[in-house]
């Protein structure tokens, strides 16, 4: 089968944080004294010339840049400046791509957002996880709920062209009526894009070690579901498992991701994927995930490299493709992952049959019941 090389994107991972949130699985430490910003945005650049020259990426065009962490507002816009300004050296790109910065509402005043649209983000993610102050202090936020407000207010006037608000439901006592008044006010608040999801508890956390009292699954499914239609009643479209937006403002970066798209990842402890479609490989990177052994130069930035085998693919693939509401081709899993249609066929029919997916004029989408029973639909491809 015709390996292709799919869009390319880039992920940028900053991992300090003011403190570490008891629910976060996500590489992030608590800065302790002061942030080596200067050196870091050096290590980031060291690092991106090594991918660029190991799977020889100079003619690849980049598709979208999203960095996150930790709290990448933490950073000073002068350095934001300076990072992306060698990243977009390095590659072919359109004058409007899409470049994403995630932003904690207790990091940010209105000359930040001003200086970060002037440095080139176009696209902020701003992490308000709740309206409620009581809630936010159990999710051992740094900001209030006045806070969360006056950061998505910034960000209509600091001329970044787009936001999304980062919005979890299922807290701890939350009740139907706490997480629905949560999602009107971030729906007055107009965001392009809303990601809202389930809080989950999660190895290697605090609330995993001691957990909190959350509501029970039928109090989790009213949200859901009142959640789901107060959406749709705001404009907003859900076009995947945790993602709403407007008309035509869908994260790109994130559609790439679970498009099965290559991304590289540069960063304490960032993932990658990238198809070679000489050698018909596709490769997983990890970098080091502590920032002393990320800084230090006496040892490269590259962890892990390994390679998909064909056994891993069909999961692989479906794991990202059916998070999408979006169908799919049989023609789209070949491009992507260079196996035949054949691997999956026998799959994909016996989800049909069991109303997980449909399949009309060659085109494969999954079904509400599909994503209800996602994990179940998932093991069919292991």
């Amino acid at each position: 089968m015709q390996l292709i090389n799919p869009p390319l994107s880039l992920y940028i991972h900053i991992p300090w944080c003011v403190q570490k949130c008891p629910y976060c699985d996500f590489n992030s430490h608590a800065i302790k004294n002061t942030m080596d910003e200067v050196n870091y945005v050096n290590e980031l650049i060291k690092d991106l010339d090594s991918d660029i020259e190991r799977f020889q990426l100079n003619n690849r065009h980049l598709h979208s840049i999203f960095i996150g962490g930790g709290t990448p507002s933490l950073f000073s816009p002068q350095a934001i400046e300076k990072l992306l300004s060698q990243v977009l050296q390095r590659f072919e790109h359109h004058s409007d791509i899409e470049i994403t910065l995630e932003a904690n509402p207790g990091t940010v005043e209105s000359d930040k957002f001003t200086g970060f649209a002037q440095a080139g983000i176009s696209r902020l993610s701003i992490g308000v996880q709740s309206f409620e102050s009581d809630k936010l202090i159990k999710l051992g936020r740094i900001h209030d709920s006045q806070q969360a407000i006056k950061a998505a207010q910034l960000a209509k006037t600091a001329g970044i062209k787009s936001f999304n608000l980062d919005l979890m439901h299922g807290l701890p006592n939350q009740s139907l009526d706490n997480a629905l008044d949560d999602l009107k006010t971030a729906i007055r608040l107009a965001p392009d894009h809303l990601s809202w999801y389930q809080l989950t508890i999660e190895p290697n956390t605090a609330f995993h070690s001691k957990p909190p009292k959350l509501p029970q699954d039928e109090v989790l499914w009213d949200i859901q579901d009142k959640g789901f239609q107060l959406l749709s009643d705001a404009g907003y479209k859900q076009y995947e498992i945790s993602a709403f937006s407007k008309a035509d403002k869908q994260c790109q970066h994130n559609l790439n991701y679970w498009q099965f798209g290559d991304y590289l990842g540069i960063g304490c402890g960032a993932h990658g994927k990238i198809t070679d479609t000489l050698s018909k490989e596709i490769y997983r990177t990890v970098k080091v995930k502590h920032p002393k052994g990320y800084l230090d130069t006496s040892r490269p930035h590259l962890d892990h490299l390994t390679t998909v085998t064909a056994d891993e693919l069909p999961f692989e693939y479906m794991m990202n493709r059916l998070r999408l509401f979006s169908p799919f081709t049989l023609d789209d899993f070949e491009q992507r992952t260079g196996l035949a249609s054949k691997t999956v066929l026998s799959q994909l029919k016996q989800a049909q049959d069991k109303k997980l997916i449909t399949n009309s004029n060659q085109q494969w989408q999954i079904t509400t019941l599909g994503h209800r029973y996602l994990n179940d639909l998932l093991e069919l491809f292991l």
